[in-house]
């Protein structure tokens, strides 16, 4: 099985402080683990282009992207900082890291539907899952997941695409993106009520929300995985599989309050792989949101990742 592995050195780039938690040593830790596992061994490396505006107007308004490319072009050119809430800073960096994360997920989506690739991870940031259609907030500037899962379908002319995001905080973003395109079917756990305090109340029919209460450990998110999201993915047979891969639900992150280790994201993954097998040519591509742990970020990603090269 051929996983491609998406990744840039400008990714690292976007720098929001050393107190951030989102911060460019994430990418450090994954890439150290994988080489002293050998497990970058079974991976084909690729160097993320940079997304184009058309692309990533496919999940954002026009304006959006606009406004935003100015900002963010004026802060590199003026080479400081500027807080854009109180969780996200734009830095000079953060443009070109930006346009790389979402670039990696259109790339990864055009590897695998051509068959060069069954499936890709991207080991990418800033993440994505919080940004709304215009929107910046919670780490994110571009929905790279949204992005990919529109290239699929808008130019690859897929019918049917699900979103699974199991990162510890509802994505917000994407929800508000896809709720109501009857193409994307997104299924996701997250805990509640934690930031941003949202998706206890799904926003559209194509939605699987699954708030989980806070301490909550493996098995019973797996139990809700299987009674929730399972038989929806099998009656919408998703031509595609699109992750928002945050692994900040393990019980060593401190961003949250659920209690998942490694074993926990190889099932999901493992759970993944066989609705992608049934129904969609394997095809998965996974994006990498949040996890600040960098152990078991580290840990969690290899597990993930094993799965998906099928080693």
């Amino acid at each position: 099985m051929t996983t491609a592995f998406y990744t840039h050195p400008q990714c690292r780039l976007h720098d929001m402080g050393s107190e951030h938690p989102e911060c460019p040593q994430r990418l450090d830790a994954i890439n150290d683990h994988l080489r002293a596992t050998g497990l970058d061994m079974a991976l084909v490396f690729h160097d993320a282009p940079e997304a184009t505006l058309e692309q990533i107007e496919r999940a954002h308004t026009a304006g959006y992207v606009l406004q935003l490319g100015d900002l963010l072009r004026q802060v590199e050119a003026e080479g400081k900082p500027r807080a854009l809430d109180p969780d996200t800073i734009a830095c000079p960096g953060t443009w070109r890291a930006a346009l790389r994360a979402a670039g990696a997920a259109v790339a990864a989506t055009d590897a695998v539907i051509a068959g060069e690739a069954v499936n890709a991870f991207c080991a990418v940031r800033p993440p994505g899952h919080h940004a709304t259609r215009d929107e910046t907030m919670g780490f994110c500037f571009f929905n790279n997941v949204a992005v990919a899962a529109r290239h699929a379908l808008d130019v690859h002319g897929l019918q049917r695409v699900a979103i699974v995001d199991f990162d510890v905080h509802h994505g917000n973003g994407t929800e508000d993106i896809v709720a109501g395109d009857e193409r994307i079917l997104m299924c996701s756990f997250f805990q509640h009520p934690l930031y941003p305090y949202s998706g206890a109340v799904p926003k559209g029919t194509n939605m699987v929300n699954v708030p989980i209460p806070p301490y909550t450990r493996g098995p019973e998110v797996r139990d809700a995985i299987e009674a929730m999201w399972m038989p929806r993915m099998e009656a919408f047979r998703p031509q595609m599989i699109f992750v928002s891969a945050g692994f900040d639900a393990h019980r060593e992150d401190d961003l949250g309050q659920l209690g998942l280790v490694e074993a926990d994201y190889e099932w999901i993954t493992q759970r993944l792989v066989a609705v992608a097998e049934r129904h969609a040519k394997g095809r998965i591509v996974s994006c990498l949101e949040g996890g600040y742990s960098l152990s078991a970020l580290a840990r969690s990603v290899a597990a993930h990742v094993r799965v998906l090269a099928g080693v």
